[in-house]
This record gives C-alpha cells, sequence and structure tokens, in this order.
C-alpha cells in the first residue's frame, strides 16, 4: 500500500476514533450536568441550505427543514474530524505516525476550536465565538474543553491506527 493510502486509511481511523469520543463526552455531559450540545441536524440544515446559495443564517433553528439534515449533519461531523486527523498525520510525517506522542495531538484539538468560532458558529446566526448566545463565556469555554478532548480522542486514534499499520 503506498504512503497516500496508509494517511488516509489512518485518518479515518483517527479520525472516527476521536470524534466519537468527543460524541462520549458531550453525551456525558448532557446526561450529568444537563450541559446542552449542538443538534447536529442543525449543521446538516445548513449543509442542506448551501446547495441552493444560503451559507448563512440568522438563525438556523428558524431556517427551513432540509432532507435529512440530521444524516447530513452527523456526515459533516465525522468527515470533519476524519479531515483534522488527515491534516494532523500527514503533517506529523511517518515516523510520528508509528509511535504518536500527546502534544501534537492536544494541540490540534484546541487549534480546531477556531473552525466553528469563525465558520460554524456565525454561519448559524451564533456569532463569531457564539457571542450572540446567552452565555458566550460558559459556550467559549464548552468548545474549548469539547475539542481538547478531541485531541485526546486524536491521540488514543493515532495509536489505534498506527497498531492497525503495524506500528509500534
Amino acid at each position: 500500500m503506498d504512503e497516500a493510502a496508509i494517511v488516509l486509511l489512518q485518518a479515518v481511523v483517527a479520525g472516527i476514533v476521536a470524534t466519537a469520543l468527543l460524541d462520549l463526552w458531550t453525551a456525558a455531559l448532557r446526561r450529568l450536568a444537563s450541559v446542552p450540545s449542538l443538534d447536529w441536524a442543525l449543521a446538516g440544515r445548513w449543509i442542506g441550505h448551501m446547495r441552493h446559495g444560503r451559507f448563512a443564517h440568522d438563525a438556523i433553528a428558524r431556517a427551513t427543514p432540509v432532507r435529512g439534515e440530521r444524516m447530513l449533519g452527523w456526515g459533516l461531523h465525522y468527515a470533519t474530524g476524519i479531515a483534522f486527523a488527515g491534516v494532523l498525520l500527514a503533517v506529523m510525517g511517518p515516523a510520528w505516525r508509528q509511535a504518536p506522542t500527546l502534544l501534537p495531538c492536544v494541540a490540534m484539538g484546541l487549534a480546531t476550536v477556531v473552525v466553528p468560532f469563525v465558520l460554524m458558529q456565525p454561519a448559524l446566526g451564533l456569532g463569531i465565538a457564539a457571542s450572540r448566545t446567552p452565555s458566550p463565556g460558559r459556550a467559549r469555554m464548552r468548545s474549548l474543553s469539547t475539542h481538547g478532548v478531541f485531541g485526546l480522542g486524536l491521540y488514543a486514534g493515532a495509536w489505534t491506527a498506527s497498531a492497525l499499520a503495524g506500528g509500534s
């Protein structure tokens, strides 16, 4: 198997593991502490409206629902996790992919918070870095902690991918 195929396969594994850990974290927060999380159907609605040239909304919850929005949203969520894992794996190189270390994973996880802060939240009508939410500071801290957990998941996923690829 060539290098690009290996990186792609490892990105799929690492991205799925990392995103699943993030989902377990948000489910635990929702169940144990009543902390709300993004309804992925709304992200799917956002994606669904793009085909009609609508990329930003005043309030995505008030936008017209689109067929299959929940599946679109979950697909976007996992595809994004896989893409972030792919960037990390490609940048870090083959030696690192055989023996991943924690710091680059956590750094990447935390860096990914830029995407919701400057792209997704404004497009959904929540403002830059959740500035239009009732508690922007709380929302930002929740995003940072969630993306930190995603970073820990990248570490677990990178090790899983390494093991499956025959690394250390």
